[in-house]
């Protein structure tokens, strides 16, 4: 569950500096709409990096298979979804946001994944 825990915590550190990126480098080069996509890329990065700490420190308590495919779905969806979203907002391509929903989709894995091994282990 180390895996887990330094992706997580690394994911978290690139989620900060994108956030500030956009925040201070990007504010007077992108238009607001633009902006708020990049913003938007950076946030759903950050929740999702605390879901794959939060994986990591269950999986140190209850080891299961479906962690993996948990975390593996989170980053996975932090790719597309704020990927898709930072590429989009930097390139003005708006066609890449047809990667976002597979992200979201990667996003609702990771999370159903979560749950049953949370149900699953429940004292």
């Amino acid at each position: 569950m180390r895996l887990w825990l330094t992706l997580g915590a690394a994911s978290a550190f690139l989620s900060v500096a994108a956030g500030a990126f956009g925040a201070h480098a990007l504010r007077a080069r992108l238009t607001p709409d633009l902006l708020t996509i990049f913003e938007t890329g950076a946030r759903y990065h950050m929740y999702h990096s605390l879901g794959l700490i939060a994986i990591g420190l269950l999986g140190q308590l209850r080891p299961s298979p479906l962690l993996n495919g948990a975390g593996w779905s989170l980053v996975v969806g932090i790719l597309l979804f704020s990927g898709s979203l930072y590429a989009m907002a930097l390139s003005g391509v708006r066609a890449l946001g047809a990667i976002t929903p597979l992200g979201g989709l990667g996003f609702l894995l990771g999370w159903l994944l979560f749950a049953v091994v949370a149900w699953r282990h429940a004292n």
